[in-house]
């Protein structure tokens, strides 16, 4: 008589290959560190115009004021080639605080807002935030923006 043949138990040999597959998902899903500052603002030369938002943090109130007075702006910042760029006290490394100060004259903890102009010179600082009117206005005044303007 033949044995009845007995079923196999069966061992996922999957579990390590998905294993793997899933640190490595994990390894690149991590947030990328964010480019050092002056990085940013020398890859957007001769191609943004750049606000620069300068705070302690993302509470403090005239960074949330400010953020708040751009964003029913989007259509008017892309007419003029803006980006923003948010550089919190709080999440700046040494070298990035340091170059913030020196090229923006923004000071520590205050609030700043600051227009670069497509040339990569500080075109306007203040201490509050500043109404859409008023930075249109200023960056429709320079000769880049005008001839922009012409072209369109």
């Amino acid at each position: 008589m033949n044995p009845m043949p007995q079923p196999a138990t069966h061992r996922p040999r999957f579990r390590a290959p998905l294993l793997l597959l899933g640190l490595l998902w994990l390894l690149s899903a991590q947030t990328p560190k964010p480019m050092p500052l002056e990085q940013t603002l020398r890859a957007s030369r001769w191609q943004h115009r750049v606000l620069l938002l300068a705070a302690p943090t993302a509470a403090h109130p005239d960074f949330k004021a400010q953020k708040a007075l751009l964003a029913t702006q989007k259509a008017e910042l892309a007419d003029r080639d803006f980006v923003v760029v948010e550089a919190l006290y709080d999440q700046l490394s040494a070298a990035d605080l340091a170059f913030l100060k020196q090229k923006t004259g923004a000071q520590p903890p205050q609030f700043a807002a600051v227009l670069i102009g497509k040339d990569g010179g500080v075109k306007e600082r203040r201490a509050r935030p500043i109404p859409p009117a008023d930075l249109f206005g200023t960056v429709d005044k320079m000769p880049m923006r005008r001839q922009e303007m012409r072209r369109k």
